[in-house]
Formats: structure tokens, sequence, C-alpha cells
């Protein structure tokens, strides 16, 4: 099974009266631990075609499918729910908390993370995964 699959994937903004088709038809299949760059020209659709598979939006039309689940149809507040149980982002700008240190900005997504997290298992996972990465003095 796939862990990313989107078949006949298509996105168009409409301004106005004007459609503009942005993605048109992408199909795609990503198998879990595999690693996929995605690289184009200013206004090619990159940026749309990650918010979609960041569950941030949806298509217009098309079928998306992470780990089994049909998500392009979902609504916003169970796709906010799947995003936070089962993906993580990289912004190109970084998207932190000003008046917080790293250890506070990696801690506050776990807190939340299902409900279940303790604010101390959330900081013992955060320092954990600033370690991996060499951040642990941030």
């Amino acid at each position: 099974m796939e862990l990313i699959e989107l078949r006949e994937v298509c996105k168009t903004y409409h301004m106005g009266d004007i459609a503009v088709p942005v993605l048109k038809g992408i199909s795609l299949s990503v198998a879990q631990g595999e690693l996929v760059a995605l690289m184009g020209v200013s206004g090619s659709g990159k940026s749309t075609l990650m918010n979609i598979l960041g569950c941030l939006d949806r298509p217009t039309s098309g079928e998306y499918w992470l780990d089994g689940q049909e998500v392009s149809r979902l609504s916003a507040d169970k796709r906010a729910l799947l995003r936070n149980r089962k993906l993580g982002f990289v912004f190109q700008s970084f998207n932190l908390l000003p008046r917080t240190s790293a250890l506070e900005n990696v801690a506050m997504p776990l807190s939340y993370a299902a409900g279940h997290l303790s604010d101390r298992e959330a900081r013992r996972r955060a320092e954990g995964m600033l370690q991996r990465v060499g951040l642990e003095d941030r």
C-alpha cells in the first residue's frame, strides 16, 4: 500500500468569472520511506500541491489517499485532526513563536497531539527530536 497516492488531482482557483487551473490531472504514488523532491518554476503549482498534500486545502477534483484513507473530501475539522496526528511541516518561513524557545516550539504541537500526551512527555520527546537534529542547545 502506498503512503501517499494522488489520482487525477486537479485544482482550479476562481478570480471572479475567470477560472485559473493550477493543477491538471496530477497522479502520484509515494511509498513509505521513499524520498521525493518537488521542483518547478515560480507559479507552477508546487505550493498548491503541497497545501493539498498537507491537508491544508482540497483538490477541485480527483482523489488524495493518505496512509490508506481517502482524505480529499474530509471536512476542514477532520483534515486538521489528520494533520495533527500524521503530518509535519517544515515551512519556508519558519513560523515559530518568537517569544518561546526551540524546545517550547517543538513541544507545543506534541501537547495537542490526540490530547493524550502530558506536558512532561511532550517536552521529553521534543528534547529527543532536537538532539537528533543537533539543535538541543537552542
